[in-house]
């Protein structure tokens, strides 16, 4: 069998998905081609040459990428923060952009020894397993509503404990319930969440609109359908002192700190943004009555 090269290889991929429109071609081509060759993105230049079957794979790979199946999906694993979870059809594929709101999660417990945190509409479970990989102390809960994606949540769950990390707790419930982790009530040092936020009808790109499951993504009419409900669950599940992580559409950049303020129990309501500079999360922490 004959061999080529591996950088034409990625060129072309590159140029095909450029031409689809893919935001990051050179990226995504390398990537793809690390993953078909079975080596980390920076070692790609070390093979020279490879099989004609690896460039086969590639193309194949590259043909679906450029019809907007997400790059995640193609690699079957989605990065946030120290972990990897597996993603693919039925579940909503985690952001980088959510590593902020993670980092932020991990100052906010810095010193809270073995600190109870709450995931809610937990998707993947990338946020909670991110959480867990890198406190190993915490308790860690997440919530999830829909099945597939609960499907999604056990098995990266159970692969991180196979793996040697501490258990996660899942529940299948609806952060709409009134009677939410009652159990839990009160004592919650840390309450995160990445709802479905977009505003229904909102154009997305196809790697969203097309595979994404809409109830991951769209949060009713003004976006914060969903965003009021984890308003309200918080407010009861934070102890005195705890926090509070919301990640939100750009577009809410006012209003979801000004629905945090509205509730009396929370304080220290603040406005985060990307590294763009556009609105990404709102944080608050459960105001202490003995401190009023």
């Amino acid at each position: 069998m004959s061999r080529q090269p591996l950088r034409l290889a990625i060129l072309e991929a590159e140029r095909i998905l450029a031409a689809a429109g893919v935001s990051s071609p050179r990226v995504d081509a390398e990537l793809l081609a690390a993953h078909v060759v079975g080596v980390e993105r920076g070692r790609l230049m070390l093979q020279p040459l490879v099989d004609e079957s690896v460039v086969e794979a590639l193309r194949q790979l590259v043909v679906r990428r450029a019809a907007r199946e997400p790059l995640q999906h193609l690699l079957g694993t989605a990065v946030l923060g120290p972990v990897s979870v597996a993603v693919g059809p039925g579940v909503f594929t985690p952001r980088p952009e959510t590593e902020l709101l993670l980092d932020w999660s991990l100052r906010a417990i810095a010193d809270v020894r073995s600190p109870l945190v709450v995931d809610l509409c937990t998707g993947s479970a990338a946020l909670a397993l991110g959480v867990a990989a890198c406190r190993p102390d915490a308790v860690v809960h997440a919530v999830e509503a829909d099945s597939a994606a609960l499907t999604w949540a056990q098995r990266n769950i159970s692969d991180h404990v196979a793996g040697g990390g501490t258990p996660v707790t899942l529940h299948a419930a609806d952060v709409r319930w009134t009677d939410l982790l009652v159990e839990l009530e009160s004592h919650v040092d840390l309450v995160l969440c990445n709802p479905p936020y977009v505003p229904d009808g909102t154009p997305l790109p196809p790697e969203v609109a097309e595979w994404d499951p809409p109830g991951s993504v769209y949060g009713g009419p003004d976006g914060l359908e969903i965003i009021r409900a984890v308003i309200a669950a918080s407010a009861g599940l934070l102890r005195y002192g705890g926090y509070l992580g919301i990640e939100h559409d750009d577009t809410h950049g006012e209003v979801v700190p000004a629905l945090l303020r509205r509730r009396r129990v929370l304080s220290d309501v603040e406005e985060h943004h990307d590294l763009a500079g556009r609105p990404r999360f709102a944080t608050a922490r459960r105001r202490d009555p003995a401190a009023s």
